[in-house]
């Protein structure tokens, strides 16, 4: 068993810069197969849809196949009606992965996945089903260590998808990939949006507006050079090969 001293607790935190998120994973998909992994969204589709914020419309414009994996069916059925290759499957079942007989991707896209589930283990392991030996992996997440969850914790809130059950920061993101055969390589950090809600209560725009003061503060810290305290983020990394 490793003995661990308080030293080694402390983790220099990796380079990084602020992007747009959006720009950012569609420019890594430019003319490349994609397959991206949580596409629908489920839960935030029309929130998305007014925002222009579906990531998937955005990888669509650039990449040159697109793939479309979720275990979400009525969504699936949706993005086939709208002429999108997309199928309904399970990514932590290589074997479901492998029945559906998809090309090895140049880049596999997990956006805002993992920090949903309750197995992320077997979901990475899963992942390399679908990527070429020489292909890349993306996980966006929501960044635990974020200004924005610091200054709600001073108002003894917290900032929270309902349905997430996992929290990462860049340290545990990156032990968590090379534990099952990924290597990051590259680190990015972006900042949310404030998106549109039908709840126009003196509460509802309370919230909104201090959340775009924080989001604020954190662009200005991230452009100064601490992008480790933006709200989201992203990591590239490739594959291992098994030993």
């Amino acid at each position: 068993m490793t003995e661990y001293s308080q030293f080694d607790m402390v983790h220099k935190l990796p380079p990084a810069r602020l992007v747009d998120r959006f720009e950012y994973l569609a420019e890594l998909g430019v003319g490349r197969r994609v397959v991206h992994v949580g596409f629908v969204d489920a839960g935030c589709e029309m929130a998305n849809v007014g925002a222009d914020a579906w990531l998937h419309q955005h990888l669509a414009s650039t990449a040159g196949e697109l793939v479309g994996l979720d275990l979400d069916e009525d969504g699936v059925a949706r993005a086939r009606a709208q002429g999108y290759d997309a199928h309904a499957v399970d990514c932590r079942d290589a074997d479901a992965i492998g029945a559906l007989g998809l090309p090895p991707a140049d880049v596999v896209i997990a956006g805002e996945v993992i920090e949903h589930l309750d197995d992320c283990g077997p979901f990475l392991e899963g992942l390399h089903a679908l990527v070429a030996p020489s292909g890349m992996l993306a996980v966006t997440t929501p960044n635990g260590a974020s200004l924005t969850n610091v200054l709600a914790a001073l108002g003894n809130l917290e900032v929270n998808h309902p349905d997430h059950v996992m929290s990462f920061t860049s340290h545990t993101l990156d032990t968590m990939l090379r534990r099952h055969r990924w290597e990051p390589f590259e680190h990015a950090a972006f900042v949310y949006e404030v998106k549109s809600q039908p709840d126009g209560t003196l509460r509802a725009r309370t919230l909104a507006s201090g959340a775009r003061v924080a989001l604020g503060l954190e662009r200005f810290l991230a452009r100064l050079g601490r992008p480790h305290l933006a709200g989201g983020l992203i990591v590239v990394a490739r594959p291992v090969a098994q030993v």
